[in-house]
């Protein structure tokens, strides 16, 4: 039985690097694993969505959208969240 890693596995599948549909799929990626973090620190801090609502400014509503990938949130509503949550964000730009 042949295995695959799993660059190879989402080239198949998703497309190469560089492709459109890959770009779409990654960029998505990241926006989950960011809503997934949220979600996370906010439970550790024993946190409701509304909780931290509250402290960004924003209805419980748009939380859940952010920690479950479903808006195109504004980078600061995401600062204010990390923010909020006491966490510390580092941004990197690559060309």
């Amino acid at each position: 039985m042949k295995t695959y890693t799993l660059e190879q596995m989402t080239d198949k599948h998703i497309g190469k690097k560089g492709t459109a549909r890959r770009d779409t799929f990654e960029e998505e990626l990241r926006l989950d694993v960011l809503g997934h973090k949220i979600k996370q620190i906010r439970q550790e801090r024993r946190m409701t969505q509304t909780d931290l609502g509250v402290l960004v400014g924003v209805q419980k509503a748009q939380i859940s959208k952010i920690e479950n990938n479903m808006t195109n949130a504004r980078l600061d509503t995401i600062l204010k969240v990390f923010n909020a949550l006491g966490a510390r964000v580092r941004l990197s730009v690559e060309m």
